[in-house]
Formats: C-alpha cells, sequence, structure tokens
C-alpha cells in the first residue's frame, strides 16, 4: 500500500519567511567592505577601490613590503532643519579599512595613488628582484 503524505503548498512558500524576520528599525549597522578590483599588467599591480561618499584628504594608503592597506573615513553631515526629522537612515558613516598582500613586494617609491568619483586608483610597481647575495664564510 503506497503511503500517502498531505501538503500544504503555502508551507514551502512561507517556511524561510518566519525563520530570521527582518526588522526594518534596527539601529546595528555592519560596516562595508570596500570593494576592489586587483589586476596584474606588465611590471605594475593594479587596484581599483570603491570609496563612495568619502573626501580624498579622508584616504590613507600604506604600502609595507608586498602589504598594501587602505582606511577610510566617511563623515557625517549633522544637518537638521527646523521641522525636519529624520525617519530612516541606511548610510554608513565611520571608519572601514581593508589588506591585502600581493605576490610580490612593492616599489614604494614609484607607488601612485589617484581619486576620481568615488573610486581609489593604485599603481603599484613590483620591485625589481635583486639577486641572491652569497656570503663568504670567514
Amino acid at each position: 500500500m503506497a503511503n500517502i503524505t498531505r501538503v500544504d503548498p503555502l508551507e514551502d512558500l512561507f517556511r524561510g519567511f518566519f525563520v530570521r524576520p527582518v526588522d526594518l528599525n534596527s539601529s546595528v549597522q555592519q560596516p562595508p567592505s570596500i570593494k576592489m578590483d586587483v589586476k596584474e599588467q606588465g611590471d605594475n599591480y593594479l587596484v581599483h577601490a570603491e570609496l563612495p561618499g568619502v573626501k580624498k584628504e579622508d584616504i590613507h594608503v600604506v604600502v609595507d613590503g608586498n602589504q598594501v592597506s587602505i582606511s577610510a573615513e566617511v563623515k557625517q553631515e549633522k544637518e537638521v532643519k527646523e521641522g525636519e526629522r529624520v525617519l530612516r537612515s541606511e548610510r554608513y558613516y565611520g571608519k572601514v579599512s581593508r589588506s591585502f598582500q600581493l605576490g610580490q613586494e612593492i616599489d614604494d617609491a614609484k607607488a601612485a595613488a589617484r581619486f576620481n568619483e568615488g573610486v581609489l586608483e593604485l599603481t603599484l610597481p613590483k620591485r625589481a628582484a635583486s639577486p641572491n647575495k652569497r656570503l663568504t664564510v670567514e
């Protein structure tokens, strides 16, 4: 005899809906990550990092060997006019940072950074590999 199972078509529709309800009034914000593309082009690494809403003077880039660190701060303008109240604020204000390693050391003396329309562009020349130095034992 065949087993008969009763299936509620609405069960599948709502199964995942109530597992984690969405709180639209939540004030807890996760800092966004810096989204970027890293390309290798000949003797250079090219990095394009999205930093929307950041001013050029609030961006810091540090190169140490093959380690690159980008940090920035988005500052909130506190302009609320009289008779106006904020109903919802989803934009992130605060510090964001990201570090990554490249396959070869960077020549930091020749490295360049440009910021245009919310995109940071880094040109990171590879440091010429120095030949191994053999030491004589005395």
